[in-house]
């Protein structure tokens, strides 16, 4: 009996410890599955953080985090560039002058002040990888269809000067019609608003390097510009680029300034809304060399032409410009005689925009030895001319231009122009030598998706020569067309 109770004693410690050692276990395994638990806690809290982080820099794609991991490559400019241009945000400064949308637009090619610019936005420009430059190529067919009541002079512009008068050989020839694309253009624009000083440069030819035959090759502007200072062949400081009325006719009025040559400019801004340009210019003076009994004689360029222009510009209001140019003319007689005059003038300009439908430009220019600067008078020798008596004398000029448009609609605008050109030749000159001219133009345009717009205009112009008795006048009705990829 004593032997079974040991036994039974025995096997009661023994499961006992059993027991024990179980809880003991299943302790240890719920501790650990504990600690695992709030370890993986802690690392959710940490991933959590990084999506939350990883959230912000997305809503704010250009702010560059504080901390950044030691692989991220940073942002370049040019893909900073490329999302902004992506997007349709501002890379540049807008200029307060407004892009009018011209059918020949003369605005785009013309430079401006400190990093302004017609299209912040940049649209059309395609950023080079890697690097900050912009580039925008585009080409304008443009087709012009005419019929005229009689013989132009040329059948390739609407110039006033040209003319046949009447009783000359040329003069009638009843009505004629023609078709040109001479005014297609091809444009290159290469900038990079990002650099310090806003380089630009800028390239564009028409095709009216004659007005005898079919798309001769004309370069129209090829210059750079580099924190205020440009040079190249553009626009001279006596023309304000920003005034040319919205005519289907290429030519333009007879009385605006039409001086693009090889310059060497610079611009100052003197605030948001004053500049100033200072240029030093080609001599392009034109001096009658057949006046005065003369046949043989020669043209002198002692000095190149100096100029500059103030200029006050106000968004939603518009731009007002004063240029002046100063020049020496000089042309020696078949004596071999020497001579030089001093050649000026003055140019007021004014675009101003009257509400969102309706624009005006103005433009008023007078001085002695400019003709040559006229878009319609530069087609004579019209700076300079010998009297009678051989002396050698600056020919007066003066003209005024008026110009309105309406827009009817976002795809149908109207303008209207005038112009008026005066010069007084001298007794020297030939007495049916280019005394005065009109000219006037009413269209309808029609923009089409902005890339296509269709224009028909009705022209009338009329010149009279120095002997008050002959002139001839004329007739047109235009339609043209162009296309441009980026307008």
């Amino acid at each position: 009996m004593n032997l079974n109770r040991s036994k039974r004693i025995i096997a009661g410690i023994t499961l006992m410890m059993a027991v024990s050692l179980t809880s003991q276990a299943q302790t240890s395994e719920l501790d650990q599955l504990k600690a695992a638990v709030q370890d993986m806690s802690k690392t959710i809290e940490q991933m959590k953080a990084k999506i939350a982080d990883l959230e912000k820099q997305k809503a704010a794609p250009n702010v560059t985090p504080t901390v950044a991991p030691t692989n991220a490559v940073a942002a370049s400019p040019s893909m900073i560039t490329m999302e902004k241009i992506a997007e349709g945000q501002a890379v540049g400064e807008k200029s307060p002058i407004v892009n009018r949308g011209n059918l020949n637009d003369q605005q785009e090619a013309a430079s401006r002040p400190k990093d302004y610019t017609l299209d912040p936005t940049y649209r059309g420009f395609i950023p080079v990888p890697n690097t900050p430059v912009l580039i925008k190529f585009n080409a304008k067919p443009h087709l012009d269809i005419t019929t005229d009541n009689r013989n132009a002079g040329t059948d390739y512009r609407f110039a006033p000067a040209k003319f046949p008068l009447q009783g000359a050989p040329d003069y009638g020839g009843g009505a004629q019609s023609f078709v040109n694309a001479n005014g297609s253009q091809l444009r290159l624009d290469v900038r990079a608003p990002e650099i310090a000083g806003s380089p630009r440069f800028y390239y564009q030819n028409d095709f009216f390097g004659s007005d005898t035959g079919d798309m001769k090759y004309r370069m129209q502007h090829l210059y750079g510009q580099f924190y205020g200072f440009k040079g190249g062949f553009t626009y001279g400081v006596f023309e304000d680029p920003d005034v040319w009325p919205d005519t289907v006719d290429y030519e333009g009025p007879n009385s605006m300034i039409f001086s693009r040559r090889p310059v060497a400019q610079y611009t100052l801004a003197m605030s948001p809304k004053w500049n100033a340009t200072i240029g030093v210019e080609k001599p392009d003076t034109f001096v009658d060399l057949n006046s005065g009994g003369n046949v043989n004689g020669m043209q002198l360029h002692p000095v190149p032409d100096f100029g500059f222009n103030v200029r006050w510009e106000q968004e939603k209001v518009g731009h007002v410009q004063f240029s002046t140019l100063l020049r020496d003319i000089g042309a020696k007689n078949d004596l071999q005689r020497e001579q030089h005059v001093f050649g000026w003038g003055v140019n007021l300009s004014a675009g101003l925009d009257l509400g969102e439908k309706n624009s005006i430009q103005m433009l008023g220019v007078y001085g002695d030895g400019i003709g040559g600067q006229g878009n319609d008078a530069g087609f004579y020798n019209s700076d300079a001319a010998f009297e009678a008596n051989g002396d050698l004398k600056a020919l007066n000029y003066w003209s005024a231009m008026g110009g309105f448009t309406h827009r009817w609609n976002d795809c149908l605008r109207s303008t209207v122009s005038y112009g008026y050109t005066h010069l007084d030749p001298t007794t020297g000159q030939s007495p049916t030598f280019y005394n005065f001219t009109h000219y006037a133009s009413v269209n309808l345009v029609w923009q089409i998706r902005k890339r296509l717009s269709v224009g028909l205009e009705g022209l009338y112009g009329l010149k009279e020569a120095q002997n008050g008795v002959d002139s001839g006048d004329h007739w047109r009705l235009q339609l043209g067309l162009v296309y441009s990829i980026f307008d």
